[in-house]
């Protein structure tokens, strides 16, 4: 998948930013894929604010890599807000980040009346500070949209992220 201009531009500004800040990423993912690290990453001078990615597309993943309790996705799904705070907060904990954003969702096609298709959770967790999430409603705009807008929303998360530290 191709990064456009916008998301491209937002990636720089917010390297920039926690560079200035003195800050360290690390990013959660499932329903994007790695597509946030992967941004990130194509920015040059980017080590120096970007220390690690987990990719966990899988319920099994988000337990073995993150150590999220399996009854805690079987009880929440693994889209939801318990599961988003989580992603967030245990990737801060495995990792060398001051910030750490997570993703979960629907990308589509499917999903159900209860969790449509466009359906996503993030967190936001920084080091000394209260986790937060939102939840964004995107609609089935179709997968790549969806993906795109997730990771937009997550470059936002960041941002607000560093802001704290900044």
């Amino acid at each position: 998948m191709m990064f456009n201009h916008a998301l491209i531009e937002q990636a720089e500004t917010l390297i920039d930013r926690a560079r200035t800040a003195g800050v360290m990423v690390a990013t959660a993912e499932s329903c994007t894929g790695g597509l946030v690290a992967g941004l990130l990453t194509e920015i040059p001078g980017s080590s120096d604010v970007v220390d690690r990615g987990f990719v966990t597309y899988s319920n099994a993943a988000k337990t073995e890599m993150l150590g999220i309790p399996a009854r805690v996705i079987a009880a929440n799904g693994a889209v939801s807000s318990e599961v988003a705070r989580r992603m967030a907060d245990e990737a801060l904990l495995r990792s060398n980040a001051d910030i750490a954003v997570s993703i979960t969702g629907i990308a589509g096609p499917g999903g159900s009346d209860h969790k449509p298709a466009g359906l996503v959770h993030f967190g936001l967790a920084c080091r000394d500070k209260p986790t937060r999430t939102e939840v964004c409603r995107f609609g089935d705009r179709g997968r790549d949209a969806v993906r795109l807008a997730s990771v937009a929303t997550a470059l936002d998360l960041l941002a607000d992220g560093v802001d704290l530290f900044g």
